[in-house]
């Protein structure tokens, strides 16, 4: 029954990939019958689609130029938008708890308050394992969030200018990166830092010769790159990144991490000026104590098929930071893996769970449909798989139309926050901002 008001009321925490197109879906289907009262959650009040962050971090996107303001949107699509932290939950009181705001100088702008629910969905995703590694924490930069992206590509620019002020003064000038994890973001950032590096000439940096001066490499402790994917789709990967100049280092775990060197497990130091982590992944901490729900190792909210919490059955959760079953998978105790189209499609379902919950009627369960994986290698290349539905098989595909395909993923991302019109209007705009911008963000 709804609490304290007249409209069943929905609380969506997190603006990521699931929650913030459950967030515009709910309320674009309740908005005229206004049974439905949606409130969105996040501690930050804009939103960047988190697998742009690799061209962010090489610097070939500027974040600010793709945030989304929830605000903004919220008030277009007609639900609540709250800033805020959510670390504590009563379930017996169906209440959430969102931490104060607080600005630059730590200031506070908004107060503690509480959010009252009838429905709770958590949607916070994920965020960097380190496993416990020496000096990561220290050393290493994760790509997680726009803050740090941008806070990669600095470093990035900053190493690459100074080298070639050595260079320019007669000296040796060597700018060397390591990334940690061959996964997705991994093998996608490589590409794309090769791919920027190689535009820097255009803009001073002439005196760096990409392929022989920026040494990029590829750590990973699997014995082959991108292990969630098939085969195929590593074996193109590798032969790409080979092209690229990227040293690919496979069977390989990291030790420890220090200022100048990533040291492995073989006993070698592999020199660093910068190093990406992307390792691994896990549900924030704080939701292993939210007030009694099981969590699992990785700090996952444990799920039925319905997506309903174990422990309470007006808790949702979806996305990275849950572990919902995978019954399709046929392997016992498997669960859904952490991708965006998981994401977007658990959204999907979350909002015709709303109206049989409102209707009374059984709540829908989740099954996956796997429509492929795309790894973008650059801005011209991408590889992976389709599921073709009227061959009944995978169809594997490589270059222009596979990163074309993997672009789109973006676009469809965008029609369900703005609709096609608006998505339509900002393609244009972008392609003829981009005959006179940069290629490459230079600050």
């Amino acid at each position: 029954m709804p609490v304290g008001t007249l409209a069943y009321h929905v609380v969506i925490v997190g603006g990521g990939a699931g929650g913030l197109p459950l967030a515009t879906g709910l309320a674009r289907r309740h908005r005229r019958r206004g049974d439905v009262r949606v409130t969105l959650v996040d501690v930050l009040a804009t939103h960047v689609w988190k697998p742009l962050l690799h061209e962010v971090a090489a610097g070939r996107m500027d974040a600010d130029a793709h945030e989304v303001d929830y605000p903004a949107i919220a008030y277009r699509h007609g639900f609540t938008f709250r800033q805020g932290a959510v670390r504590a939950l009563d379930r017996a009181r169906r209440v959430v708890l969102v931490d104060a705001v607080h600005d630059e100088e730590g200031e506070e702008i908004l107060p503690p308050r509480e959010l009252g629910y009838d429905m709770l969905v958590i949607a916070v995703g994920s965020e960097s394992n380190d496993f416990g590694v020496p000096g990561v924490a220290e050393h290493a930069i994760p790509i997680d969030t726009p803050r740090e992206a941008e806070r990669f590509h600095r470093r990035l620019l900053a190493a690459s200018m100074r080298a070639n002020a050595r260079k320019a003064a007669g000296q040796a000038g060597r700018v060397d990166i390591v990334i940690i994890g061959a996964g997705a973001t991994g093998v996608e950032l490589a590409a794309e830092i090769r791919q920027t590096t190689r535009m820097h000439a255009a803009y001073g940096l002439d005196r760096l010769e990409p392929a022989r001066d920026v040494r990029i490499t590829l750590v990973e402790a699997a014995p082959r790159i991108l292990p969630p994917l098939s085969e195929a789709i590593a074996a193109a990967a590798a032969d790409l990144l080979a092209r690229l100049d990227v040293d690919v280092r496979v069977g390989c775990t990291v030790t420890r991490v220090t200022s100048d060197a990533v040291h492995t497990a073989d006993g070698a130091a592999v020199a660093a000026d910068l190093v990406a982590w992307a390792a691994g992944i896990r549900a924030p901490a704080w939701l292993a104590g939210l007030d009694g729900l099981e969590t699992n190792r990785a700090n996952q909210l444990v799920t039925t098929t319905t997506l309903q919490t174990t422990r309470d059955a007006d808790v949702f959760a979806l996305g990275d930071c849950a572990a919902c079953p995978w019954p399709e998978a046929g392997r016992e105790g498997a669960i859904l893996p952490p991708r965006a189209q998981v994401a977007r499609q658990q959204a999907a379902m979350l909002v015709r769970t709303v109206d049989a919950r409102l209707r009374g009627r059984p709540l829908p369960t989740f099954r996956f449909r796997d429509y492929g994986s795309l790894v973008s290698l650059g801005e011209l290349s991408a590889v992976g798989t389709l599921m073709g539905r009227l061959i009944g098989r995978s169809l594997f595909v490589q270059g222009l139309i596979a990163r074309l395909m993997y672009a789109s993923l973006y676009k469809l991302h965008q029609r369900a926050l703005h609709g096609w019109p608006a998505v339509a209007l900002d393609t244009l705009g972008r392609y003829l901002r981009g005959r006179v911008e940069p290629r490459v963000k230079l600050h």
